[in-house]
């Protein structure tokens, strides 16, 4: 079995994608305390780049000034990382970006090692700055990122073109975290045709197995193995350093000092862990699975707006159109529905015209009120309409029910079919499993368009700003030309929850438009509805 040569550190470069590179003093001096104690023998300690955009701390540029400042220990070697996307002259002469990104020779820089990050497609432009750099004595190495899903020819390509160039060692990445580890060893054994340098592999833990593919790429013959403390990473994060330096430390029958590195963990990186929270969960195995870039679930997971339904979308719509590059309006527009013209089938006038509505929301003030609301159902005998599958009143009172969102109505389908009201549902554009799924369900098929900033009230459909149910609701009794509209259950999310503001705009445009029903809350709400009661007032 061989062992790897190279045990590579860069918590502060793949780390600094959850707090823009900005990396404490106290926090980085234990750190460069603690790696090379463990048996590390490289440290990238970020990246190097020409690009200036908002604030990010110095790890997003690593400049030799700033090593320069640091008691870096004479035995490790340092390294840097540039995205290989400033290396194609696409922004500027290759030789020009190098002058710049390296301007004096590595005998003159703490920097030893260069490493390059590059997508397939960069990577025949970006590879000839390995001569200029070797020319100034630097070691370079250069990362394939998202090579998993290429085929044979495309990987052993790519190795020919890198036998050309005097690289110190060629790296590929799980970009996404859904390689297997035989598929890390086919990947590697197919490189080793046209390339005989050393190896490294960069790993992602989307499915739990970072450390399972570094552990196999070892055995495979890898010299140069990447890992972060605390997995550390964008996304769910990579191979967890701690756990890497056992196994090191095991197959080199060397002892490492674990001390000063559990000491980093319980100090600095389980507190930014608990704060940031990298780690895998189902979101982040998905996305591996269906090659997503990681960046998609680590915004969504930071956005409150972004409920579990939302994420399971995009993830979804990504799975379908493609995910591999990340692009804020692509995920936009996947948490979106019903973009195209709405059809449908059922006018609500037939239920709603000129009735008194109470609408049933999905919040806790319906159970917290309960007996009162059934009151004022026995007393006032509006039309009762429930959101989803609100269950809090008794049924018998309960009217109808209405749902929109398509990967809602498939996790409730089951509950859907044995309730006993009819559904209004866009059922004619819900996606083909969400209808086998209601099977024989009786459905009231009112149409829905997702169009930004608008209420349109029509007969067999309507248009509204977002696919959420309260919204849809809304344009159906509006559409059904209903007298009045109650509201209970709207409690509003807890504290400053951004999803509040989100659902304060929705009832804000909705009142503002023609043909709107006046909203009535009669039990506690965050949201501005122009009336407010007490269901309590209500009843006798």
């Amino acid at each position: 079995m061989e062992i790897a040569k190279m045990f590579l550190d860069c918590t502060f470069r793949d780390g600094g994608y959850y707090n823009f590179w900005d990396f404490s003093r106290e926090l980085i001096l234990d750190y460069l305390s603690a790696l090379p104690a463990a048996g590390v023998d490289v440290l990238e300690l970020g990246f190097r780049t020409l690009k200036d955009s908002g604030y990010q701390g110095p790890c997003a540029f690593t400049t030799d000034d700033f090593l320069r400042g640091l008691p870096l220990p004479d035995s490790i070697m340092i390294g840097v990382m540039v995205n290989g996307g400033e290396l194609t002259g696409k922004t500027m002469p290759q030789v020009e970006a190098l002058e710049r990104l390296f301007p004096v020779s590595a005998a003159d820089s703490p920097v030893e090692l260069v490493r390059v990050a590059c997508h397939v497609h960069e990577f025949e432009a970006a590879v000839p700055a390995t001569n200029w750099l070797k020319d100034r004595g630097y070691k370079v190495g250069f990362n394939l990122m998202q090579v998993a899903d290429r085929s044979e020819e495309d990987i052993k390509r790519l190795a020919r073109t890198a036998a050309q160039h005097p690289l110190d060692v060629l790296y590929f990445a799980d970009s996404f975290g859904g390689m297997s580890p035989d598929q890390a060893a086919q990947i590697i054994q197919w490189i080793r045709t046209e390339w005989s340098g050393p190896m490294g592999i960069h790993t992602h833990d989307n499915m739990g197995l970072a450390l399972s593919n570094s552990l196999r790429a070892m055995d495979e013959g890898v010299e140069w193995i990447d890992s972060t403390v605390t997995g550390m990473g964008r996304g769910p994060g990579n191979a967890r350093t701690e756990e890497l330096a056992i196994e090191m430390a095991a197959r080199r029958d060397k002892s490492a000092n674990f001390v000063p590195l559990m000491n980093l963990l319980r100090k600095h990186f389980k507190p930014m862990q608990a704060h940031y929270g990298w780690g895998t969960n189902p979101f982040y195995y998905l996305a591996g699975k269906y090659s997503i870039h990681p960046t998609y679930i680590q915004f969504m997971l930071n956005d409150a707006r972004y409920d579990e339904e939302d994420v399971l979308s995009v993830i979804e719509h990504l799975r379908v159109e493609g995910g591999a590059k990340f692009d804020v309006q692509t995920m936009d527009a996947a948490r979106q529905f019903y973009g195209e013209e709405a059809q449908g089938s059922w006018s609500p006038q037939s239920l709603f015209k000129d009735r008194d509505v109470l609408l049933l929301g999905t919040g806790p003030g319906v159970a917290d009120h309960q007996l009162a609301l059934e009151s004022f159902i026995k007393e006032h005998k509006p039309l009762v309409v429930a959101l989803n599958t609100q269950t809090s009143v008794s049924s018998d009172l309960i009217d109808v029910r209405v749902a929109s969102h398509p990967i809602r109505l498939l996790a409730d389908a089951e509950q859907h079919v044995r309730l006993p009201q009819p559904l209004i549902a866009p059922y004619s554009m819900l996606p083909r499993d969400a209808k086998d799924a209601l099977g024989e369900k009786e459905v009231l098929d009112f149409g829905l368009r997702v169009q930004s900033d608008t209420f349109s009230f029509g007969d067999t459909h309507c248009v509204a700003p977002t696919s959420l149910v309260m919204a849809y609701a809304f344009a159906v009794i509006a559409s059904g030309k209903a007298k009045g509209l109650y509201l209970a259950g709207f409690d509003g999310y807890p504290g400053e929850d951004a999803r509040n503001e989100e659902m304060n705009h929705v009832v804000r445009r909705y009142t503002e438009e023609g043909g709107a029903v006046q909203l009535t809350s009669i039990t506690p709400t965050k949201y501005d509805v122009d009336v407010q009661k007490s269901v309590y007032g209500m009843i006798s």
